[in-house]
């Protein structure tokens, strides 16, 4: 790791044409939450008794947290699997999964009925229902998230360390050695944590039986789900680090990205082969071409998916940075798809029942991305979060 630079405030003006623009957008979609609050599901969702979630569930949480999951891949790799020279990599990583999380659990706030009562799924045991799902989904992003405030907390100690008031110094240097001793107990509760809920976002649509259409519907759910969310992750971390540099006009190591080829690719692969030997020994394959709407759907997210793994077996094509991006790309879009699909597309709940985002709906969607977007640039401009790359080289 000493070859690396330590992190370091990037500095410069925050206030720039992009980020008004973001801010103009976050500003509409905090208005369209408030309105929300004020009049109701029903007023600004098209959500129904059949189809009780919908894009603020699927695309703010489902894929949201999945596109979060940086932290927790960067985790394994660096802690888990002894892969120390992939550390610069790890607090950007973090810094995306705590906002990405972050913005779940508004996400899942916002499409509860009363959120102002959300409060009592932790502080309330003597009425949780062990049987839910939907209620270890809650519990579990909502531990991850503190956890991931905790395991980030050495970005903004260390800023505070060098405050001149030196009480307020002396007290942060002392909670991040602390911090620093009980780091194992932490990555221990960061990697469960993520295991468990991923998994059971697959396991809530094995619950939905047969709403969910049979090119989707397997028992192999949770698996599918977080072996996917593991590409995912550590696709993430190629196209962060990426733009990142690139719109902070940075060196970007590409030798370090490469490095996340292995791991990516093995998850996809594994990914298709699983799926696809379920569906041949359920005999389902057929299902495959002869479906419509459903059968373009299967073969856009399996060509995006099984794509991203193919280019990955290429060396010419791992060489390139901005092939590396490409490929990043099309792992983070396949992945996107198959929880939107298994969620969205392919759960029919029966001929009474039909769903299509709202305009608030999906503006608010729009406005907690760019909000999100907004805090991560004032982060790591202020705050020590990225390791830039020596000068070398970078296809």
């Amino acid at each position: 790791m000493s070859a690396h630079a330590r992190p370091r405030p990037m500095g410069g003006p925050i206030w720039s044409k992009p980020f008004a623009a973001l801010a103009l957008v976050a500003a509409i979609g905090l208005g369209l939450i408030a309105y929300r609050l004020a009049v109701g599901l029903g007023a600004v969702t098209n959500l129904s008794d059949g189809n009780p979630w919908g894009l603020w569930i699927a695309a703010d949480v489902v894929i949201g947290t999945a596109f979060a999951c940086g932290g927790y891949a960067a985790a394994l790799l660096v802690y888990v699997f002894n892969r120390g020279q992939l550390h610069p990599l790890v607090r950007p990583a973090l810094v995306t999964s705590l906002l990405g999380y972050t913005m779940g659990v508004v996400g899942v706030a916002l499409d509860v009925g009363r959120p102002w009562l959300i409060w009592k799924v932790p502080f309330t045991p003597s009425h949780w229902n062990y049987d839910s799902v939907l209620f270890e989904v809650a519990l579990c992003i909502g531990a991850y998230v503190i956890v991931l405030f905790i395991e980030a907390s050495p970005i903004w100690l260390e800023k505070l360390a060098e405050s001149r008031r030196t009480g307020l110094a002396r007290l942060a240097k002392r909670t991040a050695g602390f911090l620093e001793r009980a780091l194992p107990f932490i990555l221990a509760l960061g990697l469960l944590l993520p295991t468990m809920h991923q998994s059971s976002l697959g396991s809530l649509m094995l619950v939905a039986g047969a709403k969910v259409h049979p090119l989707w519907q397997t028992g192999w759910l949770p698996f599918l789900f977080l072996i996917s969310v593991l590409a995912m992750g550590w696709a993430v971390i190629t196209f962060e680090t990426t733009l990142a540099n690139h719109s902070l006009r940075l060196p970007v190591e590409t030798d370090m990205l490469r490095k996340l080829w292995a791991p990516i690719t093995g998850s996809l692969v594994v990914f298709t082969v699983v799926r696809f030997a379920d569906l041949a020994m359920k005999g389902r394959l057929g299902l495959a071409f002869d479906s419509g709407y459903l059968s373009a759907a299967f073969w856009l997210e399996t060509t995006l998916i099984l794509g991203g793994a193919l280019l990955l077996a290429v060396p010419s094509m791992r060489a390139r940075r901005s092939s590396l991006f490409t490929i990043a790309l099309l792992v983070l879009a396949g992945g996107s798809l198959y929880r939107l699909d298994t969620f969205i597309l392919a759960f029919n709940p029966g001929s009474r029942w039909a769903y299509f985002p709202s305009a608030i709906e999906t503006f608010v969607t729009v406005g907690i991305i760019a909000l999100e977007m907004l805090l991560w640039i004032v982060i790591v401009k202020r705050l020590p979060v990225l390791a830039p790359a020596t000068p070398r080289s970078t296809p």
